[in-house]
């Protein structure tokens, strides 16, 4: 079950990529992709699959009947791996806030979260195995 949480991370990861790839339009002169919907489905793809990841580790999820809240991640994180925690305050910045509500279209800003989601989940794997 956590290595098909890993697993089905980095597949998130890829769609996200695939979107971007196919739909985002970028433009090299302003070194940004130009329809924005499609970086935030991407950065959307990107958040849960960094989530996927952390939930193969810490399971926050498997002990709440209500929804779950960033600060429950950060309270488990934090007691395990503060180089963790600090990856994912930085996910949460770029992907969730950046990327996912603010539509962020930089091509930097897009490349970080990438970076991030796939640190994080590799991180995640090393600490399932």
């Amino acid at each position: 079950m956590k290595k098909d949480l890993i697993k089905e991370a980095r597949r998130y990861v890829d769609n996200a990529e695939k979107i971007l790839r196919e739909n985002g339009r970028y433009n090299q002169e302003l070194k940004q992709y130009e329809d924005d919907k499609y970086v935030r489905v991407a950065g959307h793809y990107l958040w849960h699959s960094v989530l996927l990841a952390l939930d193969a580790v810490f399971h926050v999820r498997a002990d709440r009947r209500t929804r779950v809240d960033i600060n429950d991640y950060y309270e488990a994180v934090g007691k395990r791996d503060r180089k963790l925690l600090a990856l994912v305050n930085s996910s949460y910045n770029t992907m969730h806030l950046s990327m996912n509500y603010d539509g962020n279209s930089r091509k930097k800003v897009c490349d970080a979260g990438f970076e991030l989601a796939n640190d994080i989940i590799d991180r995640c794997a090393m600490m399932v195995s």
